[in-house]
């Protein structure tokens, strides 16, 4: 599987037609199969992509004559939105379907569907097919804008349907979006990966690298704007590879500063970045656009040159760390910096893993997302030796999350007395009348104020510097 697409496939008008004969269909079958309009329950595990995934499903399932519910046993489908990064995603999954069988035993009617990247791996799906017979419908995740001819089928028929073609993966322009949220908006640009770290099963399951033509992005961003969003974010597995695939070439950098141009009061995002892929172009293009954030979310993963080896990072420590002085450099202080760190890879060593902590009090990252190593069945990774006991690992996982506290609360300090421009999206935790907003570096303030101020960009001045969140209070003008 692990080859170059020669030329990225693109769904045709003609079948995006028949998936929509398909809606009426559906409609159809649903109206005669129960009273009233049927609930649907989409739950989502995982990532960005997976989310706006869901978000393409639902629209479909809007089109199809669906309502929603946050409750699964008031559906009368249910489907689950999987995610095969680590183990402990995958066995929630399990525990949850299972958990659906007597509801599926007393509502024989409601359809009981499992999709994503989970899904992609044939022994996941024959576990499904031989251990949860009540499951109806399974997809993988290169056919979702077939939902339709998939429901349908199961609707209608008296087999349980399976799709799950092994392709290099496909770009599927004009899919319906329901958005989960009316403040911020997921916008992706490219899906797949060709980087095969040798811990990751994404490449096998979301398939090759494949960008999205220019065009595409830049109306789907003007009509964002359009209806009111003002935190987009740019979404790709590897999203600084985007354009390689295109004739011609487009850079991300390139994307960026024609998105920044765009007439508009908003603010863009983007993730995930790879090191090996992370241009000075692009960095110079932060630092130089006005709307896009000054936050670069740049996994390291290990601060061991021979770790890196063996997890095929292809970049070393230093060409790391080269970046990181460069943007900060450019951006200053007002550059926030994130990243992701394994502990534990196979054959890794305790002096190994002081490299790593040595590198994140070098990185000095706003905060990090730290994982122990989980085996996925198909990565060399897990063919390879892996002696540290788990327990150990455990410690060392704490060694490393008690630095980046520490951390943390130093970098949150140097913010106290500034005003910073936020956009305010949600509800906050801190306190019952609080809001939540952030920054441009992703930083999030919370602060009194009222839920009509979601939505809308405010001047926050930071009182409080908590460890991951800071208090602050609104002013009338940044000073």
């Amino acid at each position: 599987m692990n080859k170059q697409n020669a030329k990225t496939a693109v769904v045709s008008a003609g079948e995006l037609e028949e998936q929509k004969q398909y809606v009426s269909r559906v409609h159809s079958a649903i109206s005669a199969l129960y009273n009233g309009k049927p609930k649907a329950c989409v739950i989502t595990y995982g990532c960005q992509q997976n989310v706006a995934d869901s978000e393409k499903i639902k629209g479909m399932l809007e089109l199809m004559g669906y309502d929603f519910t946050d409750d699964r046993f008031e559906a009368k489908l249910i489907i689950f939105n999987t995610c095969a990064v680590r183990e402990h995603a995958e066995d929630r999954v399990f525990g949850n379907v299972g958990a659906l069988k007597n509801y599926k035993r007393e509502h024989p009617d409601a359809v009981l569907a499992l999709c994503g990247c989970m899904m992609q791996q044939q022994h996941i799906a024959d576990k499904i097919k031989k251990s949860y017979p009540f499951v109806d419908l399974v997809f993988g995740t290169h056919v979702i804008h077939r939902l339709p001819e998939l429901l349908y089928k199961t609707l209608t028929g008296k087999k349980r349907v399976f799709e799950i073609p092994d392709t290099d993966g496909i770009i599927a322009e004009g899919i319906p979006v329901k958005r989960d949220s009316d403040a911020k908006a997921w916008l992706p640009v490219m899906y797949g990966c060709n980087n095969f770290c040798s811990y990751c099963i994404v490449p096998y399951v979301r398939g090759r690298e494949r960008s999205r033509e220019k065009a595409e992005i830049i109306k789907e961003f003007k009509t964002l704007v359009s209806q009111g969003y003002k935190e987009i974010t740019l979404l790709g597995q590897n999203v600084n590879s985007y354009g390689k695939d295109l004739t011609p070439c487009v850079s991300f950098a390139e994307l960026l500063r024609e998105l920044n141009a765009l007439d508009g009061d908003f603010r863009i995002r983007f993730m995930t970045s790879h090191p090996k892929d992370c241009t000075k172009e692009l960095i110079e293009t932060m630092a130089s656009c006005d709307k896009v954030a000054q936050h670069l979310h740049l996994p390291f993963q290990s601060g061991s040159n021979r770790v890196l080896g063996a997890m095929n990072r292809r970049y070393t420590r230093e060409q790391y760390l080269e970046l990181i002085h460069y943007a900060r450099k450019l951006m200053g202080d007002e550059l926030s910096v994130t990243s992701d760190v394994i502990v534990g890879f196979p054959g890794e060593t305790y002096e190994e893993f002081k490299e790593t902590l040595s590198l994140v009090e070098e990185v000095k990252a706003t905060s990090l997302f730290t994982f122990i190593y989980s085996p996925r069945k198909g990565t060399p990774a897990a063919e390879m030796d892996d002696p540290v006991p788990a327990s150990e690992k455990s410690k060392w996982f704490k060694k490393l999350t008690d630095l980046q506290e520490r951390i943390s609360a130093e970098q949150m300090a140097l913010h106290k007395g500034k005003i910073y421009k936020c956009y305010v999206y949600g509800k906050g935790k801190l306190a019952d009348n609080y809001v939540a907003a952030r920054n441009d570096g992703n930083l999030i303030i919370e602060f009194e104020g009222d839920e009509s101020l979601i939505g809308t960009f405010q001047n926050i001045k930071v009182i409080e510097p908590l460890t991951f969140v800071m208090r602050g209070e609104i002013v009338k003008e940044k000073q």
